[in-house]
């Protein structure tokens, strides 16, 4: 009975089955549900913001909001660009870091931290629309909704113990971000790139998600950790950029950029009577040194009067005025030492406001000891100094033509500059690839018919900018010269172990800039494995 009863209970089973199977099907194929409404087509005007972001999700923000504008021809711009913009970041990002490492691999007794590889992937980001504000104010309010997921990838090298390791520290993968930056040009200048700062601020929280992987471990794994690395980021970024809070970049100085070249000061060294003795054994040594308030460009100096405290130079100068109202002409008398630093024999100034234009004034000042009216040391002789200053301003229609010229063009030598001759002008924009034996920090000098003049020093650096300016007066076109510029690194700690180096050097013929009237290369720097340097050369005329 018990198996019979078993194959009985199987064959109802099996044939029960197969025919809930088949009556279900039927159901579901001929029988039609009574409560199914039917579909309603609205037009998108009808559908309010929120109804719209979740029918369309990714809808730009120019179609739902029309004070943004549509900036595709931006992002076409960066998909372009973007391998060359990732350069340009990464080497950014790297000369901004390099001083950083610098200070503190001293600290954990590491040799070197490089960047083998530093890239931010092949994805630029994606502007989903821009707001412009227009103000009374000089300036250009932007903001962007910006959105970009990355692949960024970088390696780094680290050298410890006399061993050079290269490893990639850490990777981040399947980077997403999307922020509402706050973008302000101000204030606008008539002086390319037409403004001086670049303010940046966030008007909210920005969205960062990312994945982490620190020696191929993915680090996120972790539980918990992933929401606090967010909420950390998100806190951080905010309590620094969130607006009314900024990150200021500056471009460029905005007095210089906004003031143009507004005259010629011609300043001629005539003699100075009774100056006080420095020296204790012998007479002392002086020189001038003359510089314009308000002025990068270096000092210029009179030659040396050895054993003299009655001097006469009678050498003539001359100076770019762009505020004669506010400037003056600093002076500084030396007393000159073959060993040792020069000493001070005491200073003076000449304010442009007190001087007549196009008037020649010969004048003699005090030597003071200070620039202090109540300064009781001033009291006491330390001789005078005689000038002869002629302040010529340019004339209003060379102004007003020099207003309309285009940024690329050549300037106007200023008036006062030598009949047949002209003006040479040096810009030392930077340099790559530079490497010292023993040390890196260098700088540039440059040599024209014996006059030298030198750019600031940048410690620690294989690729410095500088963009210094220099001038040299011609009295007639230096068509068969050559300027000398030489990079040289400054030795650290006064040269006690290692003294100056030199990086290498170039002498650029001046007959192609004579005939072209500016030119701005690259040269590789002779005595130099790789080293390059940019410089820019103008010659200005009457």
């Amino acid at each position: 009975m018990g198996v019979i009863s078993t194959v009985l209970g199987f064959s109802g089973f099996g044939f029960g089955f197969s025919a809930g199977i088949v009556i279900g099907y039927f159901l579901f194929i001929y029988v039609q549900p009574n409560d199914v409404k039917d579909v309603k087509v609205r037009p998108l005007v009808e559908y309010d913001s929120k109804s719209l972001e979740g029918i369309l999700p990714e809808i730009p923000l120019w179609v739902k909001n029309p004070d943004y504008d549509r900036i595709d021809w931006l992002n076409r711009f960066l998909e372009l660009m973007w391998p060359y913009l990732d350069k340009a970041i990464c080497r950014t990002a790297q000369e901004i870091a390099k001083p950083i490492i610098a200070e503190n691999t001293a600290k954990y007794k590491i040799d070197s931290v490089e960047f083998e590889t530093l890239t931010l992937g092949s994805l630029p980001p994606t502007f989903q629309g821009m707001k412009v504000y227009v103000t009374e104010e000089q300036e250009l309010i932007m903001e962007p909704s910006l959105k970009w997921a990355a692949n960024p990838n970088v390696t780094v090298v680290v050298k410890a113990y006399g061993l050079k390791a290269t490893a990639q520290m850490f990777q981040i993968v399947d980077l997403q971000v999307f922020a509402s930056p706050r973008i302000t040009l101000k204030p606008l200048v008539p002086t390319f790139p037409c403004f001086a700062k670049i303010l940046v601020s966030l008007m909210e929280k920005p969205h960062v998600d990312f994945g982490l992987k620190l020696l191929g471990a993915d680090v996120m794994a972790i539980p918990g950790l992933y929401r606090f690395v967010q909420e950390t980021i998100k806190k951080q970024v905010a309590s620094m950029y969130l607006w009314p809070k900024t990150l200021e970049v500056p471009i460029m100085d905005p007095s210089k950029a906004s003031k143009k070249p507004v005259g010629i000061l011609l300043v001629k060294v005539l003699r100075a009577q009774n100056l006080r003795k420095k020296d204790l054994l012998g007479k002392s040594d002086p020189y001038v040194k003359l510089k314009m308030s308000d002025d990068k460009l270096p000092s210029k100096k009179t030659t040396v009067k050895r054993s003299n405290l009655n001097p006469e130079w009678n050498e003539d100068f001359k100076f770019v005025v762009t505020d004669p109202e506010t400037q003056a002409l600093e002076i500084n008398i030396f007393d000159w030492e073959q060993v040792g630093k020069h000493e001070k024999m005491g200073m003076n100034r000449v304010l442009l406001k007190d001087l007549p234009a196009d008037e020649t004034k010969v004048t003699t000042l005090d030597v003071l000891k200070t620039m202090d009216p109540n300064d009781v040391q001033n009291e006491k002789s330390r001789g005078q100094l005689t000038l002869e200053l002629t302040y010529k301003p340019f004339k209003e229609e060379d102004m007003d033509k020099e207003g309309t010229e285009g940024t690329d063009m050549v300037e106007k030598a200023p008036d006062g500059t030598p009949a047949g001759g002209g003006l040479l002008y040096v810009v030392v924009h930077e340099a790559q690839d530079l490497e010292g034996k023993h040390h890196t920090n260098p700088y540039a000098k440059i040599i024209f018919k014996g006059e030298e003049k030198k750019t600031k020093v940048i410690k620690k650096n294989r690729d410095p900018r500088w963009e210094d300016e220099f001038e040299f007066v011609c009295e007639e076109p230096p068509v068969n010269d050559k300027l000398h510029v030489e990079v040289l690194s400054k030795a650290p700690n006064k040269g006690l172990i290692h003294g100056k180096e030199t990086l290498g050097y170039i002498d650029i013929s001046l007959a192609d800039v004579i005939s072209n009237k500016r030119i701005n290369e690259k040269y590789h720097l002779i005595d130099s494995k790789n080293g390059q340097i940019q410089i820019e050369l103008q010659w200005r005329t009457s």
